[in-house]
């Protein structure tokens, strides 16, 4: 891709501008090009599309989507160290790239897309990736500001966001994303293909919203989750005995001596409805 887009190897780049991994910042950076460039097709056709993206590091991700023909990448980026590496983006594409020196868990996404479609693309910080994605799951509005979310996760994490009843990995993560969105894990990615290798395989997961989720209040959902799934070894009417137990149950009408993780997601929108 260097040859594409004529800018330097990401191993230049990162060795120019002392630019090593912090693990206080979450950060593993994927120098493989080819690598970002499938990333950033599993959002589909990019042509025209605004594309917000978190934590670009060196800017192997942001090159890819630039390349293939974003009209605009808008990046947050908390490390000042990258800066002077995604100016040198900024300027072989003009007025196609603006990055925002801030923290992601800080910034207000929806205002920043001011009414127009985005896709957000991101191959997340670890130490924060899953708080963004709940913060993008559960916007006062709905349908959200974003068109899709195409996000790089710890594999278990991807598990987890894909998860539904009677799977180990199924949690409140699950219920969350599987209410709100479609989401399945397109490809892994294996721990030798970053800067520095993680311990752990990371995947891609696509996610796409709902037009209609079950109506249900976000707030009593997530207290429900919580509960239910803070004991999941306990049965229900145990578990959830703090905000309602038993009698909760049998008004959703759901057996109090089953567990969590047997519970659909549309069980969970029911007991919300009823707490």
């Amino acid at each position: 891709m260097a040859a594409l887009d004529g800018l330097p190897p990401l191993r230049d780049v990162i060795q120019r501008y002392g630019l090593d991994a912090r693990k206080a910042l979450g950060q593993n950076f994927l120098l493989d090009l080819n690598l970002t460039q499938k990333v950033a097709r599993q959002a589909g056709p990019l042509e025209g599309v605004t594309v917000f993206e978190v934590g670009p590091g060196p800017g192997g991700l942001t090159r890819a989507i630039l390349a293939l023909g974003a009209k605009k990448v808008i990046a947050v980026e908390r490390d000042s160290r990258c800066l002077p590496a995604l100016a040198e983006i900024a300027d072989h594409y003009p007025s196609r790239l603006e990055v925002i020196e801030g923290d992601a868990l800080k910034t207000d996404f929806a205002t920043l897309a001011a009414g127009e479609p985005v896709r957000i693309i991101a191959n997340l910080p670890y130490n924060v990736g899953t708080q963004l994605l709940v913060n993008w799951l559960l916007p006062p509005q709905w349908p959200p500001f974003w068109q899709s979310l195409t996000l790089m996760f710890q594999k278990e994490v991807g598990q987890r966001i894909v998860a539904r009843e009677d799977d180990d990995h199924y949690g409140r993560l699950g219920v969350l994303c599987g209410w709100r969105t479609e989401a399945h894990m397109t490809f892994d990615i294996s721990p030798q293909a970053f800067t520095p290798p993680p311990k752990v395989t990371s995947t891609v997961v696509h996610l796409t919203p709902k037009a209609n989720p079950i109506p249900c209040p976000v707030a009593k959902l997530e207290k429900v989750t919580e509960a239910a799934f803070g004991q999941r070894r306990k049965m229900l009417r145990q578990s959830l005995k703090s905000i309602g137990g038993e009698a909760l149950l049998v008004k959703a009408d759901i057996d109090p001596t089953r567990r969590a993780e047997t519970l659909s997601i549309e069980e969970f929108c029911r007991l919300a409805n009823f707490l």
